[in-house]
Formats: C-alpha cells, structure tokens, sequence
C-alpha cells in the first residue's frame, strides 16, 4: 500500500473520533478540513508517537477563527478526551 494511501486511512481513522467542541458544539476534524493536514503531519511520526507528540504538533497547527480576526491553536479547541482518543488512533494504527 503506498504512503498516500496509508495517509488517506489515517486521515478517515482521525475523523471518525476527533473533534473541536465550541460551546458543546461538536465540529468533527472532516467536517473542519483537518484531518487530513493533521494525518499527513503524524504520519511520518507514527512509530513511537507519544502525547507530548500529539500535543505539540495539535499546538503548532494554528485555527483561524471570525474572518481571521483570531487565531488560536487546535490544541486548545480539541478536548483532553479527544487528543488522548487521538494519540490512541496514532498508535494503533501504525500497528
């Protein structure tokens, strides 16, 4: 299976679980357009991925909010159950 490929599921497995949660409003990471970018950032990272890895990489992708007004990191708009949900996506997947 190529790269692309891998990345692609990666992405779908990443879009099922995780989500941004505004004002218990759940904005799943498809319906955002950042699963992909996020699955072709941890991919290269999945053998031996560790939380400080999600949370580095989740506080290094920055969210445009109100126009552009704002911007703020996607680590602070994915709640804790997610971004560990994630790291268990991660980390099963390069199984």
């Amino acid at each position: 299976m190529s790269t692309s490929e891998r990345i692609e599921q990666l992405a779908a497995a990443i879009a099922e679980d995780v989500y941004i949660d505004i004002a218990k409003w759940h904005l799943y990471l498809n319906d955002a357009h950042l699963h992909h970018p996020l699955a072709e950032k941890f991919y290269p990272m999945l053998d031996g991925i560790t939380s400080a890895d999600v949370t580095k990489v989740l506080s290094g992708t920055m969210i445009l909010l109100g126009g552009g007004k704002r911007e703020i990191p996607l680590s602070e708009l994915i709640p804790d159950f997610c971004q560990n949900r994630l790291l268990t996506i991660l980390e099963e997947f390069k199984q």
